[in-house]
């Protein structure tokens, strides 16, 4: 089941989101400030995490804006702002932080369900290269299977190590999306940022000289130039 974390320091409001969405046939978790909004999402990295974040910009301590910041360091999960405000410039900034969409307090419940919906839609359920009915991840002349931790491209095994594996699956599960090299690194290696960015560029050349058919035009991973990286959306 599908899972949507609300963070937001109204306690009645997360319980009336809570049940709503949970009416929805989506599960969903609550905090009641950043701090513990982004405990939550740490703890659950490991897990199948968050389909989607719902995320009040006007919190104590905390802003929304504060924790949208450190939750894209680590994750590129669709996050939905809520703001009471309507100002223009709230938008403007939560969007260029890396909001995937703005909804203004009050607002109705079918409002909220339909933009939730809307969210998980785009970034999951159509989303062909995922599906969690199935261990293999089937592209363009490449076929990932999970279970195994096997690639073959063009019917030919290709051998990766285990950590070059764990990275072709995060970025070919998340086709189209774009990933700072700290973001990939927290993703893959699953602890704090200690790599320097030339160390990731190492792994990204050595995975392409292995799966691309021209590593100098790469065709599965591509560079985003000055942001970081991206599996081919046509792949």
């Amino acid at each position: 089941m599908k899972q949507v974390l609300i963070i937001d320091d109204d306690k009645e409001l997360c319980a009336l989101m809570k049940k709503c969405i949970e009416q929805e046939n989506l599960s969903a978790v609550t905090a009641y400030s950043g701090i513990e909004g982004l405990q939550i999402i740490k703890e659950n990295q490991n897990n199948n995490g968050f389909s989607l974040i719902i995320l009040d910009v006007m919190m104590p301590y905390m802003n929304g804006f504060q924790v949208l910041k450190k939750i894209r360091e680590v994750s590129n999960i669709p996050v939905l702002m809520l703001t009471a405000k309507s100002n223009e410039e709230d938008k403007v900034l939560g969007l260029r932080l890396g909001a995937d969409d703005y909804l203004t307090k009050p607002f109705s419940i079918n409002e909220l369900t339909a933009r939730v919906h809307s969210l998980i839609r785009r970034y999951t359920t159509l989303n062909p290269a995922f599906s969690e009915e199935t261990d293999c991840i089937c592209l363009k002349d490449m076929t990932i299977d999970r279970g195994n931790r096997s690639v073959t491209v063009r019917g030919a095994l290709v051998e990766l190590t285990g950590k070059e594996f764990d990275l072709l699956v995060f970025l070919a599960s998340n086709k189209g999306r774009i990933f700072t090299k700290k973001q990939i690194y927290t993703q893959v290696w699953e602890d704090e940022y200690a790599f320097d960015d030339s160390n990731i560029m190492s792994f990204i050349s050595k995975l392409r000289k292995k799966i691309e058919p021209n590593p100098e035009q790469p065709f599965y991973v591509l560079t985003v130039r000055g942001v970081g990286y991206r599996f081919n959306k046509e792949a």
